[in-house]
């Protein structure tokens, strides 16, 4: 894990503090990481097709820094 800091509408932190307990989540900030990822995962299926997601996905798994994998894919769609 790593800590980062994010400037997040006040409104927006006071609906997540509401509804993380409605979801069974301990606090807020396990729902904006639960956000943050489903909305990253449903990314990368979308634009990682088949051979890529699955390259991409080992070489993550074989430590390649994720942003390294990420910039190399968006070079590919680019070219």
């Amino acid at each position: 894990m790593t800590s980062i800091t994010l400037r997040i509408p006040q409104d927006v932190v006071e609906s997540l503090k509401a509804i993380a307990p409605l979801k069974g989540m301990g606090g807020y900030q396990t729902l904006l990481k639960s956000y943050i990822s489903e909305g990253l995962r449903r990314d990368e299926a979308e634009f990682l097709s088949g051979t890529e997601q699955r390259l991409a996905e080992a070489l993550k798994a074989r430590g390649v820094d994720p942003s390294i994998v990420e910039a190399a894919v968006r070079d590919i769609h680019a070219a």
